[in-house]
Formats: structure tokens, sequence, C-alpha cells
């Protein structure tokens, strides 16, 4: 039987069990590894980046510093002489023009493209759904280089050779940008598309003003790497390409660079060149940064 307390008791509080703290050794010791793990990452950035930052500070070195030896790394005289020369002896005006129409186009239409497949695979229901899936994923494992001959055959029945047709369509629309708008697109709950259907919106609205800005970490990702692939293409272009003024930035530097009465051998004109196509690609992932960062971190949580 219960024991009973009397009227008016004060009830006593129940006794505290003492808590037994946890051992802090493996937290200690995790903290102790860290500036290691720095360390080994900042040596391994330095590496990856050393490449790079040469060809940034020969671009703005003389003749003489670029011949030096031992090598001088951070220039003692700044000039802007190889950018001059280089302004002089090649239409870059024209070339980067080029590469920033095909790029663009060809970013653009693989936002648009993949994610309108990527929803339809995604969120709705259609016979074959399953094998048009199928397909995507067989072709991420066909090898790129397999198809430029029948491309070109392609391009050359169309008559788009020498064209910015010819240079963007073939990259319209990537498997790889299907297959990741796809999974991430899964991840939006299918009762708010519902909600929105029954609310009498249709399907392009609920693409547009609900899928779309769910997905912008996916976009921004794609965007890169689409960017960032197109821009610097070079097979492709070298190949549908045979009027100069349609020449890209890398074909026409890579021209420029076997040509000896044009390049001479200089070094500096090349470094400044290349370094001119490496900073709108900095430019566009700096300024795509932190939808870049979610994106990554969103696709590893699925």
């Amino acid at each position: 039987m219960s024991a009973t307390r009397a009227p008016g008791a004060v009830p006593t509080a129940p006794s505290k069990k003492s808590v037994t703290p946890l051992p802090s050794g493996p937290r200690k010791s995790r903290s102790s590894k860290r500036p290691l793990v720095y360390v080994l990452l900042s040596l391994g950035l330095l590496i990856m980046s050393a490449p790079f930052l040469w060809m940034a500070l020969a671009a703005f070195k003389t003749t003489q510093e670029l011949t030096a030896s031992p090598p001088v790394w951070i220039p003692t005289e700044w000039t802007l002489d190889n950018f001059r020369d280089l302004l002089d002896k090649l239409d870059l005006p024209l070339y980067f023009m080029n590469s920033v129409i095909v790029a663009v186009l060809v970013t653009v239409s693989n936002l648009v493209f993949c994610s309108m497949l990527g929803y339809a695979l995604a969120k709705l229901n259609f016979a074959g759904r399953g094998k048009i899936f199928g397909l995507v994923l067989g072709a991420l494992m066909v090898p790129g280089n397999l198809m430029l001959l029948p491309l070109f055959v392609l391009m050359s029945k169309l008559g788009l050779i020498d064209s910015y047709a010819g240079l963007v369509l073939p990259f319209a629309a990537g498997a790889f940008g299907v297959f990741l708008m796809r999974q991430f697109m899964q991840s939006i709950p299918d009762e708010l598309l519902e909600a929105a259907r029954m609310d009498g919106a249709g399907e392009w609205y609920i693409f547009w003003r609900i899928v779309m800005p769910l997905v912008k970490p996916a976009l921004a990702t794609l965007s890169i790497f689409t960017f960032l692939g197109s821009w610097n293409n070079f097979v492709w272009p070298l190949i549908a390409t045979n009027d100069p003024d349609k020449y890209t930035l890398p074909v026409a530097l890579a021209t420029f660079a076997t040509d000896p009465n044009k390049a001479g051998g200089s070094n500096g004109m090349l470094m400044a060149g290349s370094f001119l196509i490496v900073l709108p690609v900095l430019v566009v992932f700096i300024a795509l940064q932190r939808h870049f960062t979610q994106g990554i971190a969103t696709a590893g949580m699925k």
C-alpha cells in the first residue's frame, strides 16, 4: 500500500541523483589535432594555388624578371606592358566578347532546360519517366570526346559552322545539369505542390514561382560549373570555327601562342592573356560563392 500524506503536509522534493560527467578526453584530443589539420589544409591550398599565383604575378613582370634565375616571385617593378603588347597584336575585345556571348548563352540555356527536365523527372508522373532518367544517367557515362565527330557532322548538315548557334546548341542542356536539378527538386515536399494545385495554380506557375526560388543554391552551383566549362572549352570551338572572327578567347590565345610572327616567344603576353581568361571565372565564383557553398552543403545532406 502506498503511504498516505497528511492533509496540509508540504511535499518533499525528490532527491537529485548525481550526474557523472562525461570524459573529456576525446574532445581534448580533437581540439589538439585542429592546428595540424589547419596546417595541412593551408599547405594543400598553397600547393594548388601556386601555379595561378605565378601566372597572375608573371603578367605584371618585365622580361628581365620573367627570365631571371633564380625565379622572382613578386615583381619589383610592376608593369602593364604585357597587356598593352597583347592588345596591340591581338584583337582581344572581339575574342573576349565572343567568349562572353557563348558562355552566357550556354549557362542561361542550361539553367532553363535542365531545370525544366529536372522538375519533370522529379515531380511529374508520366509514362517512361524512369527510362528517360536512365538515359540521363547513361549520358553521364559517355566521354564527351566521343560526341565531337557526330556533333560536327550534325552542325555541318545544319549549316551552323562558324556561328554562335553552332557553339551554343550542342551544350544548351547537359546530363549533369539535369541530374543535379532533379536531385535537388526531389527534396521539395510534394504537399507544397499539391496545395498549390488545389488553389488552382498551373504547372508553369508552380515551376517558376514556387520551385525555382527554392532551388537557388542548385542554380548557383549549376551556373558556376556550366560557365566554367563553357568559358574554358577549347576543343569544340577549335573544331566548329574556321573564321578567326568567331574564335573564343582560349582558341585565339592558343593560335596566337603558336604563331612565331605574333607571340615571338613572349611569355609575358601569354601570361597576361591567361590571366584575362581566368579573371571572369573568379568574378562569377565570388559573386555566387554563398549560394554555391550552400548548394554543396545541401547536396551533402541528401
